[in-house]
């Protein structure tokens, strides 16, 4: 079993607050931390924008990963937001087992 930590950002903290809850209550992630105020420079419909935006990062197991991507798709507000997942190829095993059982 492999383990992510996928990346997602909002536009603002209460989306960032009731996504992380949902995806810890129906238990697809095992913790979600919320890193306030980033600044995202990205190009969208053919504009540059510059945003201040929220960063969630996700803990899930790699059985979790499909229903996480479709949850985000549901839920969150952006017409296309960002869902990216990495791979954890080296960490605690203690902390790693904690996120398999919490999702399990």
């Amino acid at each position: 079993m492999s383990e992510y930590i996928f990346y997602v950002t909002v536009g603002n903290i209460e989306e960032a607050q009731r996504i992380s809850r949902t995806l810890i209550e129906e238990k697809i992630a095992a913790c979600v931390n919320i890193i306030k105020d980033i600044n995202s420079i990205y190009t969208w419909k053919g504009k540059v924008e510059n945003e201040v935006e929220h960063l969630l990062l996700i803990k899930t197991t790699e059985e979790k990963c499909s229903k996480l991507i479709e949850k985000i798709r549901k839920i969150h507000s952006y017409e296309n937001p960002e869902c990216i997942g990495i791979k954890i190829d080296k960490g605690s095993e203690k902390y790693l087992n904690w996120i398999r059982n919490v999702v399990d």
